[in-house]
Formats: C-alpha cells, structure tokens, sequence
C-alpha cells in the first residue's frame, strides 16, 4: 500500500513539475497596455491573449527553456526566452505603420501590405474601435478608392473603380470564406447578416480585378471579413449603443444597435463562440417627387410618374381609349376627335403611404473549433442566421421585411491548406414590391378600364360642354378619382395588405423566394515542401438551386439547378538582388466551366521590387470575368414599364404573356384578337428602344432599328495596374494607377417587340408598333461596345504633433464608352470622377482619451439604373466621434456623430437623403 501511494505520490508530483506558468504585460513603448496581444510559445499553436489591461497568464505542459513570442497587428513581434518555472515576462512592442500590417488577401498568403502585389485597403482592430462612423462598415467608406452607395440605413453596397448598383454583382464579400451574396438576388447586401462589431478581426479589401484567386464575382473587387478565432480571443464582450437618427423628411427616431460575443476556449483541442447583434431604427425617407424623365415634371402634370409615387407608371393614350369607346358604342361617333392624343398617369401613392420604414436588422452566429493534435490542424463548423427589413431599390423600389438568410459551413485547416464546404439560403420573408403595391392598391379600387372609360367619357362631355381642355382635364381626373382609396382608410389598408400577400404581380405585389446554393472550395500552400518557390493550387465548385415559385425567376415548373466550377494555380519567387533590392514575382492562372458556357483560363502576373526596406514599386497584368448572374440567366419578371427576361439559352422560351388585341384595330391586319407572345420575341424580334421612341415623334418607318439582343455571355476585364507604397520620413505614401479594358460587357437593354409581324418586315411590324400593339422588354445581354475605365488614387499618412495621426486620399476614376453610338446601352458607371477623404484622431490626446474626424467630399455625377436616371450633385460630410477608455471595468464609451453637421446628400436617384446618426456607445472588453 505505501508503495502504490509512494508511486501515486511521485506521478503526481511529476505532472506538477511538467506544468510551466508564465505572466506577464506587454505594453507599447509609451508604457499603454496593448488588450488583445497574442502570446504564444514559438513553434507551437500554444498560446493565449492578453486582457484588457495588457496582461496574460499562461499554463503550459512544456519545460523550460522555450522561446516566448508577444505580437500585434500594427505592432513589431518580439521574442524572449523562458527559462523557470513562475517566470514573469513582459514585453515592449513597437508601432508600426500601416505599411507593416500582415496581410492575407492579395496572395491567400500571409505578407506584409508593404510587400503586397497588387493594391490593398486594410481596418485592423485599431481602426475598426477607432472609427468615426456609426459602425465598422460604414467607415468602410473613409478607405481609400472605396465608394460606398447608400440604399438605406441598413443596407449599403460597397464599391470600387466604377460601375456600382445596389445589385452590385460586379464584387464578392467573404465572411470567414463564405460567400454572403443572397442566393435570390445573386449580390451582397451590406452587413444586413453579416457579422457582429465585437467578433470582426479584420477586414481587407482589394480594389479590382480579383478573380483568378476568389472566382466570378471578385470582378471590380472582393472585400474579406475575418473574425476571432476563440482559440485565440476568449472571454465576453459586448457593446451598446443608443441615439438618434435624424432627417428633414422623416425627424428625429430612436435608434439602437446592440452586440455581444461568448468565447471559450475548453482546452488546447476545443473552442466555442457565439455572436448576436440587433440593430433598430427609421429608415431614410424617400420623398423625391420629381417626375421622371420624359414624364410631367409636377404631379398636376398629365402624365406625371414620379420617383417616390407608386401606381403613377400606370399610363393611357386618351384618344386610343376614346376610339375603344366609340367602336362599343359608348361614345357617339366622332367622339374621338374631340379627344387628345396625349398620355395620361393614374394618381400614385407616395412611398411613405406603403411603408412604415422600419429598418431592423438581427443576427446571430455560432462556431464550434476541434484541434485534435492541439496543433494547427483545425476542424470548424460554423453556422449564421440573420433577418433583417430594409429598403432596396433594383428595378423597382422594394420593402425587405423579415428577409431571412442562413448559412452553414464546415472547414478542415491548417496553416498550409483548407477544405470547406458551405451553403447559402434565403427566405423572402414578408418581403414586397412597393411599386405593384401603389399600382394594384388603384387596380383594387378601380381597375384601368372603368378608370380611363370615366376620364375619356367626362372629358368629352366636358368638351362638348364649351370647357377648354385644361379645364376638361380637370373634370375628367375629378371624376375619374372619385372614391378613392386614401391612405389609412379602410379600403386602402384592406388592399395593401391583400397586395403584399399575393405573389401574382397582376393582382399583388409579394416578393417571394427561398433559393440556395452549395459551394465547396479547396486551398493548398505546398511551401512547406520544398524552397525554391512557394506555389499553391485550389479550385471551387457551386450549385444554384432557384426557387422563386415563378415569381421572380421562370421556375413555374419547379426550382432551376446549375453549376460551375474552376481551378486555379499560383507560384511566387522572391529573388535577392543585393542587400538593397529584392523582387517578388507571382504567376497565377484559372480555369473556369459554367455549364451553359465554353470553359476559359483568367492569368494574373504581378512584380514588386523593394529597395532599401522602405520603398516598393509594383506592377500587375490582371485578368477577371463574371458568370452571368441567377437574373441575368433567368429571370422572368414584369416590372410595369418593362417585362425583364433573362438570356440564358433556355429562358426566354419560358416566359409567355396572352394578349388581348380585340380592340385596337389589328383585324384589318389579319391579325387574331389573341395573341400568345414569348420572351423569344424580345431577342429574336424587336426593335430597339430608342429608335421606336424615334418613330413615334417622326412617324417615319426609316427610324426603326432592328433590336435583336444577343444572349447573355461571360464578361471579361484585363487590368494594368501599377503602384508605389512607401516612407519618405514621416510620410507613408501609396499610390497606383490603372486602366481597365472590358470585353461583352454585360448589361441590360430596352426593346420593344412587335405582336405581330416580324422586325424589320416594313409593313407589318411597323403597323403593330404604330398601333400600339407592342411589348417592352428588358434584356440582358453584351455590349458590342468597347467598354473601358481609368484611374488612380493616392493616400499619405503621418504622425503630426508628436501622436496625432493625419491621413488623407485622393481618388480619380473615369469611363471611356461612346454613349452617343450606343444610347439603349447603359454600363451604370455611377462614380464620381474625383473623390477627396481625410481623417485626424489620436488615441490618447489625453490619459485614456481619444478622438476620430473623417471627412469625405464626393464629386457630382450621373446615376443611371433600371428604377432612374438622374444627376447626383457633389457633397461633403463628416463622421466624428470622441472616446475614453475605463482599464478597471475593462470599457470604452464613446460619443459620435455620422454626418456630424447634419448637411443631407445622397448618392443615388431614388433613395432618402442621408441625414445624420448621433449617439453615445458603452463596448466592454473588446479585445
């Protein structure tokens, strides 16, 4: 018995002299504690982080003597040796600049931005704690070369170098490696669902051509969110903010934004954490009631449509409803000459009548992490659910209420590969279309025929009367509108909520989807294998799975299924010129099948020569292309002005519409009264948009064009890019210019097809666009065009009075395209030419106070979209925001204001003036 105890006593005193416990502080060099440090032991994954105050404690199984590291981004690494047990090390690390941050992004390779090939903006932790703007995404817009467009208080579309929509499917956004993009509408839609403040490590963003390492939609540029991995970053922290928004339009509303995350670390193999974060507010109002172009400038105008009235796209040639009358024998005959041929709208509903413009956004994400080997061998399954209402304006304007997307993933990784998995869902939710709201909201009450009968019937009586035309038009809009259904009445209530419930874009206005994808992708770093050069190899692979029910898509039968695939691979050398110049050079290539489309290689080549460690110059030869979107392929939708059909090679054969062409004269063409016309008719029989509109002022068949879309393809870009970044002293300077070259540049087209007759007939088809008897389609389809855009931006920082930190940027960005030789054609460039951003702030003006003042100013410019042209006058504004941090409790709060002077802009046609956000936030241990 006293051996076996003697024995027991031993083991355990063994396992207590194998257990290693280091403490320590790392501080900069002004003596300030650095929260969330990594400590680690060198050559292991063992390590821990510090706490609010700088601190760390560490137990590990190994006996000294080891190497311990302390590093930071933004900071030196530095390294000291253990060599006792209860040993207290502390560490003193340096600040570096922006220069000298690790990045992954440019070459899915950690490197310093220095050193990087091509250009890279770059928020770290300091940034994203230290930002003026209301959240981390939105000071997303103080990068340089960034343009962010406002589509509402939630919603906001990252851009860059040009040709930016809200349905920006021209750039990718990848959190932790998944792709956000909404399977439905095929692009990101802001941080709706996508991380919480309090869990973002990091967020990189290259500007430009990307996709020979990220794929299709990394085109104009990719923007990539990393979070804290709990293995590393443990503990709970949160925030809270409270304030107000405020606008000419809408006054002053609450609003809050709320986020904590739960990390635990359970052992050296498993690690847990959980995000949530809510946001509530009141959206910008959107109150422009301008008429659109080529309609009446002012609601007492005839044919008056304007941006922000629903149910005014409605519109009727009086007099061709006068001649219907006559030929039934409602009016006597010769009634119709005393008609005009003029147009004449419905009366709409403003926005603010179909909307409450609550803007909530709610989500919530889990990881679980196993490291079998407790080494950098790491199994991960990550899941994230987000729902959220906002404004978005595509083709229409749209309520998003109670949208719903989920993804799940699973990862297998090291620091030399990864294997993931993924899929990506949405649910419309109570989502709908606020446009066909305002238009059947008019039909409920009166539908179009009985509507223009009472116009044309009273007009006419009033004419006959003595009245003269205006004051017949006034009699015949009073008599036509009486009964009404009036905002807050019962019968307006009863029809917009029978509206927004029926999917069926006759009779209602629901939007209604819950379409996927799956996506797997594969990364693997063979430089562990052998010196000569490091080369890496990777490819993906996706499937769409669409499901609208036939109301977005043409899926009446049934969800769509596709896929595509690529492969890519990648070397890079780093050459030793002398002690003064090294050069790094990168070759990389990717192959690319969609199944609709031939297979295509996408090369990249970049070189960058560093001298004397402080200056680099590069240089890029960089290709992309872009799939054809889930709408671009196959949608099938009438948006009231338009029916939009998709060029996939089997979609326009799906859509069908029955014509009722009884009335309007077609029998002395020999012509049926129905006619069943497909979406085959808008690609392979159709004049263009602009030069019908020309035939109906000229009236000369001369002017008809033959329209004729091609089918949707690939488009492609070549990019030349070169760079300097650099320290000239106090100065750190990055600059580059590039030039695009775009090729099938892919867009939409208006034209009009025919109901009978065949394009470019001479008799016929003219008879039926002269007749009225036409549709409008909206194709998606190439520029035959040159397409190509240019420019370049540089940015400086410094260190000023001794620790206040001055940056600035200047941005130039043009397009070169013949609109003039193209005029149906639109490339949506909506970028300003010039664009100017400047920021000052310290961290500590004062003992655990700080401060933050960006300023942006935006150059005038043109904005065109499928929802409206129009011009965007030039602005300025500014975030602020001041901070005191309170070490004992772990806290900072801070008081801020977005557009602090309260001056309002905007950045597209359409959308509510931006106003301003003020509020105070409490953050607790944000490592």
């Amino acid at each position: 018995m006293k051996s076996i105890l003697s024995l027991l006593l031993l083991f355990i005193c063994g396992i207590s002299y194998s257990q290693t416990t280091i403490s320590g502080i790392v501080t900069d060099e002004n003596s300030q504690p650095i929260p969330g440090a990594n400590v680690i032991i060198v050559g292991t994954s063992t390590g821990t982080v510090t706490d609010f105050d700088g601190n760390y404690f560490l137990t590990v199984s190994q006996e000294p003597p080891f190497t311990l590291q302390a590093s930071n981004v933004g900071f030196s690494t530095e390294k000291q040796e253990v060599t006792a047990n209860n040993q207290e090390v502390n560490f003193i690390i340096k600040e570096g600049t922006s220069l000298d941050e690790v990045i992954i992004s440019a070459s899915r390779t950690p490197e310093r931005i220095f050193e990087s090939p091509v250009t890279v903006e770059r928020m770290g932790l300091k940034e994203i704690k230290n930002t003026a703007s209301a959240d981390f995404y939105t000071g997303l817009d103080n990068l340089k070369g960034v343009d962010v467009n406002t589509n509402s208080l939630t919603f906001n579309s990252i851009n860059t170098r040009g040709f930016a929509t809200f349905s920006n499917t021209r750039f990718m956004q990848l959190v932790d490696g998944m792709d956000n993009s909404t399977p439905a509408l095929n692009f990101p839609i802001g941080n709706l669902v996508g991380m919480t403040e309090t869990d973002v490590m990091s967020v990189e963003l290259l500007p430009g051509a990307s996709s020979t390492l990220y794929g299709a939609n990394a085109f104009n540029g990719i923007l990539i969110m990393r979070s804290k991995n709990p293995f590393d970053v443990q503990g709970i922290s949160g925030y809270v903010k409270q304030g107000i928004t405020s606008q000419e339009a809408a006054g002053d509303n609450a609003y809050t934004d709320v986020g904590i995350r739960i990390a635990q670390k359970f052992s050296d193999k498993f690690a847990a954490k959980v995000n949530f974060g809510w946001l509530k507010g009141t959206d910008w109002v959107a109150d422009n009631y301008q008429g659109k172009p080529g309609t009446g400038e002012t609601r007492a105008s005839l044919n008056y449509d304007g941006y922000n009235i629903y149910g005014d796209e409605v519109s009727t040639n009086i007099r061709e409803v006068a001649v219907a009358l006559v030929e039934k024998g409602i009016l006597p005959a010769g009634a119709e000459a005393l008609v005009p041929s003029v147009n004449v709208s419905r009366i709409g509903y403003e926005e603010r009548d179909l909307t409450d413009y609550n803007a909530e956004s709610v989500k919530a994400d889990w990881g679980l992490y196993y490291r079998p080997w407790a080494n950098d061998f790491e199994i991960a399954y990550v899941g994230k659910v987000g729902t959220g209402t906002t404004i978005y304006q595509g083709t229409n304007r749209y309520n998003i209420d109670n949208f719903f997307q989920q993804q799940h993933k699973i990862e297998f990784r090291n620091d030399n590969f990864f294997v993931r998995g993924y899929v990506v869902a949405d649910k419309a939710g109570d989502s709908y279309d606020m446009v066909f709201t305002g238009i059947n909201i008019n039909s409920a009450w009166k539908d179009n025929q009985t509507y223009y009968g009472e116009y044309v019937g009273n007009y006419a009586l009033a004419t006959l009367g003595g009245a003269t035309d205006a004051q017949a038009q006034q009699i015949a809009r009073a008599a036509a509108e009486t009964g009404r259904f009036e905002p807050g009445s019962v019968g307006f209530i009863n029809a917009f909520n029978q509206s927004i419930n029926d999917p069926d874009l006759t009779t209602g206005s629901k939007f209604q989807d819950a379409s996927k994808y799956y996506h797997g992708d594969a990364n693997y770093n063979f430089s562990h294998l052998w010196d000569f050069a490091e080369v890496q190899a990777g490819g993906s692979y996706r499937q769409y799975e669409l499901n609208s029910g036939g109301t977005i898509y043409t899926d009446y039968d049934g969800p769509i299924n596709y896929s595509e695939f690529g492969v890519y691979g990648q070397i890079q050398k780093q050459l030793e010129l002398s002690d003064d110049l090294q050069l790094k050079l990168t070759a990389s290539a990717r192959f690319d099948k969609s199944e609709f489309y031939d297979g295509f290689v996408s090369p990249r080549v970049t070189a960058g020569l560093t001298v004397n460690q402080n200056h680099n110059i590069r240089a890029s030869y960089q290709t992309g292309f872009r799939n054809p979107t889930t709408q671009d392929l196959f949608i099938g939708l009438d948006a009231g002005k338009a029916i939009l059909v998709g060029g996939a090679p089997s979609n326009p054969g799906r859509w069908s519409r029955n014509y009722d062409i009884s009335t309007s004269g077609q029998i002395g063409f020999g012509q049926p009264a129905n006619i069943t016309q497909t979406g085959e008719a808008a690609y392979y029989n159709s004049y263009s948009a602009s030069s019908v509109q020309n035939f109906s002022e000229s009236r000369n068949p001369a002017d008809l064009e033959v329209g004729n879309p091609e089918l949707v393809q690939p488009e492609h870009v070549s990019s030349i890019e070169v760079g300097y970044r650099g320290k000239l002293d106090i100065l750190v300077v990055d600059l580059s210019v590039y030039y695009n070259k775009y090729k099938d540049f892919i867009s939409t087209e208006n034209v009009v097809a025919p109901l009978y007759g065949t394009a470019g007939d001479n008799s016929l088809s003219i008879a039926a666009i002269a007749n009225g008897d036409y549709q409008v389609y909206q194709t998606y389809t190439n520029s035959p065009a040159d397409v190509n855009s240019y420019g370049g931006s540089i940015g400086v920082e410094m260190k000023v009075f001794n620790d206040y930190d001055l940056g600035g940027s200047y941005t130039y960005t043009k397009q070169d395209f013949d609109q003039e030789t193209y005029p149906d054609f639109q490339t949506s460039f909506n970028t300003p030419e010039h664009k100017v951003k400047l920021s000052f702030g310290n961290t500590d003006v004062l003992k655990n106070l700080g401060f933050n003042v960006a300023w942006r100013w935006s150059d005038a410019y043109y904005w065109e979209a499928t929802f409206g042209d129009g011009d965007i006058p030039a602005y300025s504004t500014a975030d602020a925001q001041i901070n005191y941090r309170v070490p004992k409790i772990k806290s900072m709060f801070k008081i801020g204001a977005s557009n602090a002077f309260g001056k309002e802009y905007y950045t597209a046609i359409g959308t509510g003036s931006i106003g301003s956000i003020y509020y105070a936030s409490w953050t607790i241990n944000n490592l």
